[in-house]
């Protein structure tokens, strides 16, 4: 069975775990009226993609 020659650092295993840490989620800015919504979705605001009407949105 393989074991580990040396005892593995606590900043070594930090590291890894500090990899999977959790990241905010990035915005992209609506250059219509400048609301946030995620990339590469269409946003829930105004329901406009890739400056395409593609959601009916009642206001």
């Amino acid at each position: 069975m393989a074991n580990p020659k040396r005892k593995q650092s606590k900043r070594r295993s930090a590291n890894r775990r500090a990899a999977n840490a959790f990241k905010a989620p990035e915005f992209a800015k609506d250059p219509t009226d400048g609301s946030l919504f995620r990339p590469h979705r269409v946003n829930p605001k105004t329901g406009i993609y890739r400056g395409r009407q593609v959601l009916n949105i009642e206001t």
